[in-house]
């Protein structure tokens, strides 16, 4: 088990627990009553963490790197009945982007999204997640497949944002990102869009316009990071805290401010702690939302889906405040 920083007592309270175990196991010693006190501590050490975590240690948790990826949900949900389809038929298979058929409880769905690394050689193939413009056509080519053949879509984003690099930008980065809003926004089949992680700038924003775009309880979903703010405000990473207060990226923060429609509940302490439950919630979380997409017309959603999108951010302005 990884420990975050903010879960060093934590971490402290299971090595002291593991001693005395190890101490039962050997000795014959009754320590029963000391394990049952630091097994209470530990409990009420996690609610008093998880019941109030800050903004950045929400970050932190979205970033943790056991926590389950693009890849280990759509494996899960679809039972292994996925296959993954490759290339943007123009470049090349950009591996940080991933996308295929698969069924969910008998229902086949265009699934898309972003894949991470565990370690330092998947974190170069995937490119740390960080797509190319090959990797946004790609994604749009298979949302095209899926609207040929009326498959509903499912977009799962994390990503730490679209690849920066030069050869990207000369490859049309900007473009590629451009013609997905366009091109997403005006699909005739359901979308869903899941924040399973990260979900920072454009290159979140590349596979997120949907009916429903929805995230987990600790993701985030944010123009920048906030480290990257941090240093852009202050010159520093020091103040990341006081960035990721400030950025509103949580998901409750974005609920409340109608970016998003719906929170994912996680098990307690991260969906990495239980895995198996994250999966439930977001597949329960699917079946929901596709019963109410395909209840309506493909214009229905359509006009939604814009008029949706088109409402964030509009401020309004009374005509004496206009004149100051």
């Amino acid at each position: 088990m990884t420990y975050l920083e903010f879960e060093k007592p934590i971490e402290e309270l299971e090595k002291e627990l593991q001693k005395l175990k190890d101490v039962a196991t050997k000795s014959k010693v009754d320590v029963s009553s000391s394990i049952k006190q630091i097994e209470d501590k530990i409990q009420e050490t996690k609610v008093q963490l998880y019941s109030s975590l800050t903004p950045w240690q929400r970050v932190q948790l979205s970033r943790h790197p056991e926590r389950p990826y693009t890849l280990d949900y759509i494996n899960t949900l679809t039972n292994g009945n996925f296959i993954e389809l490759h290339g943007d038929r123009t470049v090349k298979d950009d591996k940080a982007m991933v996308g295929g058929l698969g069924d969910i409880d008998g229902k086949t769905y265009m699934l898309i999204g972003q894949q991470k690394g565990r370690n330092t050689k998947e974190r170069q193939f995937r490119n740390f997640g960080m797509p190319n413009p090959e990797g946004y056509r790609k994604a749009l080519r298979l949302m095209r497949i899926a609207e040929k053949f009326n498959k509903p879509i499912i977009t799962f984003i994390d990503t730490p944002g679209a690849f920066p690099g030069l050869e990207a930008e000369e490859r049309g980065q900007g473009e590629a990102i451009a013609r997905n809003l366009l091109e997403m926004s005006q699909l005739k089949v359901p979308v869903i869009c899941i924040v399973i992680g990260e979900g920072a700038s454009g290159g979140a924003l590349g596979i997120g316009i949907g009916d429903k775009v929805v995230m987990l309880e600790n993701s985030w979903y944010s123009v920048i990071s906030p480290e990257n703010c941090s240093t852009i405000l202050w010159r520093t990473w020091d103040f990341k805290e006081k960035a990721a207060e400030a950025l509103k990226l949580t998901a409750e923060d974005m609920l409340a401010n109608k970016l998003i429609d719906g929170i994912i509940p996680e098990p307690f302490g991260g969906a990495h702690n239980n895995p198996a439950q994250t999966f439930e919630n977001v597949k329960k979380a699917i079946n929901s939302y596709i019963i109410e997409l395909e209840s309506k017309s493909a214009d229905e959603r359509i006009i939604t889906r814009i008029d949706k999108f088109c409402a964030m951010g509009v401020v309004l302005e009374s005509h004496e405040e206009a004149i100051k």
